[in-house]
């Protein structure tokens, strides 16, 4: 077991989020405990708690690290798009890309968001903001009469859309409405939202 003067408290943070992420990724979600990580890292569930308020504040910062990957990807693959379209497919396949292959990591976002927590803090929430907000702004280089809170709707609407498809995808009932790849679901879903969207703008 490891002396609490071994590492800093940030270590033991960085320690016990890599762990935590290693556990979800490896064993799944149901295996995810304080004392399964602490005992990973070789501390005890009471120094985790030091640096941790609880297990949901733990897993909430495991689950904003996978939101900070994901948004970079996404924000990545719209960079060299040539119009708004082929930005919105792209960021759209990077969705459903980076599920398929962090299954167990993107299921847990939606799975626990701090239950324990009074709220779920503003820093998260931001993170979230900001993934609608690279949508919002694709949006709006579609021009037409759609002001920020259209968008800000559209955006949503959209991405559970995408977001819907992926858990179809991720728990194999996609296959149930017949032999149609995801991408090729995810692409007709957006290309026909973006048509609605720019013929009622």
């Amino acid at each position: 077991m490891a002396r609490r003067s071994d590492h800093s408290r940030e270590q033991i943070r960085e320690m016990a989020l890599d762990a935590a992420e290693a556990i979800v990724r490896e064993e799944g979600i149901p295996h995810l405990s304080a004392r399964r990580i602490a005992r990973a890292i070789g501390y005890t569930v009471g120094t985790l708690y030091l640096v941790f308020e609880n297990l949901d504040d733990l897993i909430l910062q495991v689950n904003a690290r996978t939101l900070d990957e994901l948004y970079a990807e996404i924000e990545a693959a719209g960079v060299n798009a040539p119009d708004p379209e082929a930005c919105l497919l792209a960021m759209g396949r990077v969705y459903v890309e980076f599920a398929a292959r962090n299954p167990q990591r993107w299921a847990l976002i939606f799975e626990r968001q701090g239950g324990e927590l009074e709220a779920v803090p503003e820093w998260f929430q931001a993170r979230i903001g900001r993934m609608f907000g690279l949508l919002e702004e694709v949006l709006a280089r579609l021009g037409g009469r759609h002001g920020p809170e259209a968008r800000k709707t559209a955006a949503r609407a959209l991405w559970g859309g995408v977001h819907g498809i992926c858990i179809l995808a991720m728990t194999r009932k996609l296959a149930l409405g017949g032999d149609v790849s995801v991408r090729t679901v995810t692409d007709s879903l957006i290309r026909n939202y973006l048509a609605g969207y720019a013929a009622a703008g």
